[in-house]
């Protein structure tokens, strides 16, 4: 049986991901319009990309390009195309992606692996409580790679916590996948109702779309406070339609493992080149064995770190930490620079706010300004506002206007139709 590569020295993972780099460029010289224009006008010959250190030579994949030349980066016959899947348009416009028999077979494995990472094998039962439907790419690849492991799947959806408890009574399920923010709702609803969920089947929680851990990789508030009210293992995992790849955690929840075999992974500065390791930097990838939309050094604008020592699993191929931020949304406050998860962090956890929008704007200084719209579940016998601000500063050492406004008008806000994710970050600045 061949060793699975994350397992081999990192020269050796090094060396099979150039091998796999090579193939790559061949392909896309070949195959994809767009590439094989670039690689004209930038003169650049793939055959002087012989090493990882040689992408620094390529120019960077964007969103805007995916946006205004999304035919030219199919590099297959459209008859070969088994799924259409759009992006969720966090960064504009929706891109769209065709995924071929073998990108699905990817997908599969991809995520036959991350499950695997997290500690599932046949026998597990998992409770997908995120859409496979609205051309999503993360719930057709969970539902496959949960298939691809032998494990089984309930594929109940996204929301509605009255059905996914039912569905935990009856199935039994040990593990869940869901948006972290709503195992706190589902806490709620089991404590209304009587259900006592500290002894239900459920032993094993998997993240999605939202952080769980610090930078440090201990759990953040968000983290603490689930593990607090519901002790089971939490993983947290980290993936984009871009990429089609995820990073998840391993038992030891030190950073979300990448799989050679898919994915090159550079982390580079302000200056666009790479940063050195253990230092954050935007995550820029080349995805490895794509058949229909293959990306070479596409910017995720994603802003993380790379740790490259052994992992206490025994794995060696690096990992990435959680998530700072998006580099589009930093934003500079009163002197202090942050990410909207650091907002994110204190409004989750505190039981009063059902629901909120953070928006930033530019003040007449040309600064950063931001408000934050919150809604209540309840009215408090205390200064809401004051004591969010005395939260924010003790955690952020800012605080934020606040606005309280209605649970459906906030809703209004944060579910647009259309839309396949919640709103919960509005840029409205006039420099973007």
């Amino acid at each position: 049986m061949q060793k699975d590569i994350e397992y081999c020295s990192p020269e050796e993972i090094k060396a099979f991901q150039e091998k796999k780099l090579t193939e790559a460029l061949a392909y896309l010289q070949e195959y994809s319009p767009y590439y094989k224009r670039m690689f004209k006008s930038y003169n650049i010959d793939i055959k002087k990309t012989r090493h990882l250190e040689d992408l620094v030579k390529i120019p960077f994949t964007e969103k805007k390009d995916l946006q205004l030349f999304n035919d030219e980066f199919l590099c297959c016959p459209k008859e070969k195309i088994i799924d259409y899947i759009t992006t969720s348009g966090t960064l504009g416009d929706p891109v769209t992606f065709g995924c071929t028999e073998k990108d699905l077979q990817r997908l599969a494995y991809n995520e036959k692996k991350s499950f695997a990472c997290a500690g599932l094998h046949p026998g597990n039962i998992v409770q997908l409580m995120t859409t496979l439907d609205k051309r999503f790419m993360a719930g057709l690849a969970y539902f496959l790679g949960i298939r691809e492991l032998g494990a089984s799947v309930i594929r109940v959806g996204n929301g509605i916590p009255e059905l996914q408890w039912d569905t935990i009574m009856r199935i039994k399920p040990d593990t869940i996948m869901c948006v972290p923010s709503f195992i706190l709702k589902l806490i709620q609803y089991a404590e209304e109702h009587g259900i006592d969920y500290k002894n239900s089947s459920v032993r094993r929680i998997i993240g999605i779309g939202e952080g769980l851990r610090e930078q440090d990789f201990g759990l953040n508030l968000l983290g603490r406070r689930i593990k607090e009210k519901w002790d089971v293992q939490l993983f947290a995992t980290y993936s984009s339609t871009e990429m089609g790849a995820t990073f998840s955690e391993c038992e030891y929840g030190c950073g979300g493992h990448i799989h050679p075999e898919l994915i090159i992974v550079e982390i580079i500065g302000d200056d666009n080149m790479p940063v050195a390791d253990g230092e954050a930097g935007e995550i820029v990838v080349t995805t490895l064995g794509v058949e229909g939309m293959p990306l070479l050094r596409f910017r995720t604008g994603d802003i993380a770190s790379k740790r490259v020592e052994q992992c206490k699993c025994g794995r060696n191929s690096y990992r990435l930490t959680p998530l700072l931020g998006r580099k589009n949304n930093m934003i500079k406050f009163k002197g202090t620079t942050l990410y909207p998860p650091a907002i994110n962090d204190v409004l989750d956890n505190t039981d009063y706010v059902e629901n909120y929008v953070i928006v930033v704007s530019t003040n007449d200084a040309g600064t950063d300004d931001v408000l934050v719209k919150i809604a209540l579940n309840h009215e408090p016998d205390f200064d809401v506002v004051k004591e969010l601000k005395d939260s924010f500063r003790s955690r952020i050492r800012v605080a934020p206007q606040i606005e309280i406004l209605s649970v459906d008008e906030i809703r209004q806000i944060v579910f647009p139709p259309k839309s396949r994710k919640p709103i919960k970050f509005i840029d409205l600045r006039s420099n973007k």
